[in-house]
């Protein structure tokens, strides 16, 4: 895990909460990721950003092979509402804390997603939406 991910998940009192920056529950803190907010990694090079963009004010932590991996998913079929989620985790970023207003409306933003892709199968021939994908919010409050 990398320094700047471990720093994150302390100041925002992740293993605490025991979700991450989109509502998902972390099941052990070794499956969390830094997620590039706003500079993507394949940029900060070009625009001269150091550390390939590992820095706070650019990231969010999620779990990878959950909503990590469903970011991006999202990223690919719907590029307004990945835009939408990572809107509200820059403002989480901006607050120093998660907050349930926020999650609850990335969690109405994913239920958009899920209704508009429900059953549709992705390019690896697999479901595009797996259960696991439905379930976030056990522990916020």
């Amino acid at each position: 895990m990398r320094e700047v991910t471990k720093k994150m998940v302390e100041n925002f009192r992740l293993r605490e909460l025991g979700y991450d920056f989109m509502g998902y529950d972390i099941d052990k803190v070794e499956s969390l990721t830094f997620h590039h907010l706003i500079v993507p990694r394949k940029d900060c090079n070009l625009l001269g950003i150091e550390d390939d963009g590992y820095t706070e004010w650019n990231g969010s932590i999620l779990v990878r092979n959950n909503s990590h991996d469903y970011l991006h998913i999202i990223e690919k079929y719907d590029f307004n509402i990945f835009l939408d989620i990572t809107s509200e985790m820059i403002d989480q970023n901006i607050k120093g804390r998660l907050d349930q207003r926020n999650i609850k409306l990335i969690d109405m933003l994913l239920k958009d997603f899920e209704a508009e892709w429900d059953g549709e199968i992705g390019y690896n021939g697999k479901p595009l939406i797996k259960e696991a994908y439905r379930k976030r919010l056990n522990r916020v409050r």
